[in-house]
């Protein structure tokens, strides 16, 4: 059992269960063979593999399609359904009670010998268990490890709750042995690149809402669709969105609940490749030998994985006055349906309303709040010195219990034990980290990443490389946080950047800071007026700002408080500058992603190097990226489509004036976009 601290200060003693403590105890033979007998969908028909695959071939939606797709290619019907079989033989699941066992057995091990517990909650089992019996799930956990994808399951077998069936990406399959596995433990496999396929789409729709449509068995999937890489929530994918849900809009089903699951991790297997692959190394593919070799990380300590099960979301009950859906019966329900506009803003909005009770869920270790502040203080010090002086144990002591005070005011749910003293709590949880960060003599300091062995001097290029490996780690963590502060960071940068008390600018301010920022960070359509006043008032209770109906101003004594949200804001601001830096220089005209992605980081070594830039999240893949993307919703930058790929003309005045608003030089000028 542990503790959290809930966002009232109080401590709660039951909310968590540790479920490798029995399994510490007991026999994982006895419990991978004992009886299981999960309660499923009361209205669920008896339903094995294969007939299901035979139900989807068989539906009159996938028999339209094919004819279409035979009429369109001048193929006959019958080639286009072989083809359609094929897809689906690819695809689906073979769900066996057998193979969960052996994964269960083999997982029972491997977690065991990885983390030191697996907390859940167990309120929210009971509150899945009663949603299953009554409609359709679909299991909603973020992403941030490799080992999301089998934990779910295992704790659904062990509390005999029905075994999910889970949406995979189809590398997995390619893995010898274990492909097969995961497709008989519950995984279907689904290609990255579908592209304009329309059959490939047909089938894979037509798969899914059969399986929710008879309740086959719980669906999951990653609202992201991605890994996250740097452990922040990314832009919600909503294509397996809308075929999950389409079965209620179409009537077809009373009801779907969605439980969003947040799994938080103390440490994640893959931090240091993630760092690598956000720093432009190629992802290494994943097979049956590169998880072989990778048998070391059970060497490691990666202490606690916390898995909380939110409250579930009826979509019936969000949609009420949200969507009309009588316009699906304007066409016979076999036929396919382009959503409406009103559609896509609602599936949009809800996938937003997931992500964000996933942030609320998560729990944070004290490591995350001790990596913000060394990223500050890194941040701060000059990289030739950084080595001899780093910060202190006793300040970074000082400064982390001052901003656990903030976290707790701000909502954050810590995982911070009532004992040992809390200078052992926060060295225990660093110490998990020593790959990337040591404490000697007093002096918390960051380590760079070791050449091979017997390799010569590096050049200051590779060195910054280095550098930024380690604080690309560092900030892994520190975005784990980012949740709690993110809306109170804006209004306070607001008020610093805009110079101005009067909550007309500064709001005006921070609605351009959330159409800007909105790839890096989930905020909820329709929100913005909300999300301000919810920041004013944490800000306000804990003595940061003071405010009255046309003005908000910052006190003296606010000022660490405001200081250290502005500068947790502030690789961003870097990182984007960095970019709209690079789009208006004279030779940037027409370019793709492939070319922008190298050359921003390239730019961005020149100004680490020269002390111009002091923040090394202006390197990451993902954050550029995003950026683009930004610029592209923003209309900064246009997409010109070509037969090969997609290539991009940068709007030079339209950036100039977005990075001129971003520092202040500019007041906003236009409206922010309105759906906030």
């Amino acid at each position: 059992m542990t503790t959290c601290e809930d966002p009232s200060g109080y401590k709660q003693e039951d909310e968590f269960m540790d479920i490798l403590e029995e399994r510490r105890r007991s026999s994982d033979l006895g419990h991978a063979l004992r009886t299981f007998t999960p309660s499923p969908y009361r209205g669920a028909p008896p339903l094995s593999a294969g007939a299901l695959n035979r139900m989807v071939l068989e539906s009159q939606y996938l028999r339209y399609v094919t004819k279409e797709v035979a009429m369109e290619t001048g193929e006959s019907v019958d080639l286009v359904r072989e083809e359609a079989s094929g897809i689906l033989d690819e695809m689906s699941q073979n769900l066996q009670l057998g193979f969960i066992r052996l994964l269960g057995f083999t997982l029972s091990k491997v977690f065991k010998r990885l983390f030191s517990h697996i907390n859940i909650n167990q309120e929210g089992l009971n509150r899945l268990q009663q949603a299953i019996q009554e409609s359709p799930v679909i299991l909603m956990p973020n992403h941030r490890s490799y080992v999301d994808f089998l934990v779910l399951s295992y704790i659904l077998f062990t509390y005999d709750l029905p075994i999910p069936v889970i949406a995979a990406g189809i590398p997995l399959m390619d893995m010898k042995m274990v492909g097969e596995i995961l497709r008989r433990s519950g995984a279907f496999f689904i290609r990255r690149a579908i592209g304009s396929d329309k059959l490939y789409w047909a089938v894979l729709s037509e798969y899914v809402k059969t399986i929710v449509r008879t309740g086959y068995a719980p669906v999951e999937f990653y609202v992201e669709g991605l890994r996250s890489r740097t452990l922040k929530s990314l832009t919600p994918k909503l294509g397996m969105m809308h075929m999950v849900l389409e079965p209620f809009f179409k009537g077809e089903v009373y009801d779907i609940t969605l439980v969003p699951i947040s799994i938080s991790y103390d440490r994640v297997l893959e931090e240091s490749l993630l760092a690598h692959e956000l720093l432009g190394v190629p992802k290494p593919r994943e097979t049956t030998m590169g998880l072989l070799k990778a048998r070391r990380v059970l060497e490691d300590d990666y202490g606690s994985m916390h898995v909380y099960f939110g409250m579930p979301l009826s979509v019936r009950q969000l949609t009420k006055g949200r969507v009309d859906r009588c316009e699906y019966n304007l066409l016979p329900r076999d036929l396919p349906q382009r959503p409406s506009v009103e559609t896509q803003e609602c599936v949009s909005w809800l996938a937003q309303q997931v992500i964000r009770v996933q942030e609320q869920s998560s729990i944070l270790s004290p490591w995350s709040l001790m990596a913000c502040l060394v990223l500050q203080d890194h941040q701060n010090t000059d990289p030739g010195e950084e080595q001899e002086k780093g910060l202190s144990w006793e300040l970074l002591t000082q400064r982390t219990l001052w901003l656990k005070g903030l976290a707790i005011s701000f909502g954050a749910r810590l995982d911070w034990p009532e004992q040992p003293p809390e200078n052992q709590v926060m060295a225990s949880s660093m110490a998990l980290h020593s790959s990337v960060i040591r404490c000697h003599q007093g002096r918390v300091t960051l380590l760079e990443e070791e050449g091979p062995v017997g390799a010569g001097p590096f050049t200051t290029e590779e060195g910054v490389v280095r550098r930024a490996r380690a604080v690309l780690m560092v900030a892994a963590y520190r975005n784990q946080a980012l949740h709690v502060f993110i809306r109170p960071a804006m209004v306070a940068l607001a008020i610093h950047t805009t110079r101005s008390s009067q909550r007309e600018d500064i709001y005006s301010y921070f609605r351009f800071l959330l159409d800007l920022f909105s790839n890096d960070f989930i905020f909820i359509t329709g929100r913005s007026s909300q999300d301000f006043e919810e920041a004013c008032s944490l800000l306000r209770k804990c003595g940061a700002v003071q405010t009255s109906q046309q003005e908000v101003t910052s006190p003296e004594e606010g000022q660490r408080t405001t200081s250290f949200l502005r500068a947790l804001l502030q690789p961003f601001i870097d990182a984007y500058q960095v970019v709209f830096s690079h789009l208006c220089l004279e030779d940037v005209e027409v370019f793709t992603e492939r070319q922008m992605v190298p050359a921003v980081r390239s730019l961005a070594t020149k100004l680490l190097l020269s002390g111009e830039l002091t923040s090394c999240d202006a390197l990451s893949s993902d954050t550029q990226k995003n950026v683009l993307s930004a610029l592209l919703r923003l209309g900064a930058v246009t997409r010109l489509r070509t037969a090969e790929h997609s290539e991009f003309r940068a709007n030079k005045p339209a950036i100039s004036r977005l990075a001129d608003t971003l520092a202040g030089r500019l007041p906003v000028q236009t409206a922010p976009n309105p759906r906030l």
